[in-house]
Formats: C-alpha cells, sequence, structure tokens
C-alpha cells in the first residue's frame, strides 16, 4: 500500500547546509523518515515503533 505523507518536518539537528531528516504522519498514523536529498519515506514505522525510537534516541544522550 502506497501512503500520503504530508507536512513534512525537519529535524531540529539539521545541518545548516539544509541536508537532514525528515518525518512525516500518513492518515494511518504510520510515520514515515526521509532524507532531504534523496526524498521518498524510506523508513516507516507504527506509532508505536516511533515512541519506542524517541525514547531510545533520548536516552542515549
Amino acid at each position: 500500500m502506497t501512503r500520503h505523507y504530508s507536512n513534512w518536518r525537519k529535524s531540529s539537528h539539521s545541518d545548516p547546509n539544509g541536508h537532514c531528516v525528515e518525518v512525516a504522519r500518513a492518515s494511518d498514523g504510520t510515520i514515515g523518515v526521509q532524507d532531504s536529498k534523496n526524498p521518498g519515506p524510506h523508513l516507516e514505522l507504527t506509532p508505536n515503533e516511533w515512541r519506542a525510537l524517541l525514547s531510545r534516541l533520548r536516552t542515549r544522550h
């Protein structure tokens, strides 16, 4: 199934040169992650997977 993602947002940790990670949500709640240099979701996560990923990343700082 092809999902439509809207309102892509750039990471607050992006490089000033504009190369960054972007995330967006599909209508079914799936989170898409893409590289701004190569658009198109390359990683799709359920909301639970997204929360787990963010939790893990936050505990590593």
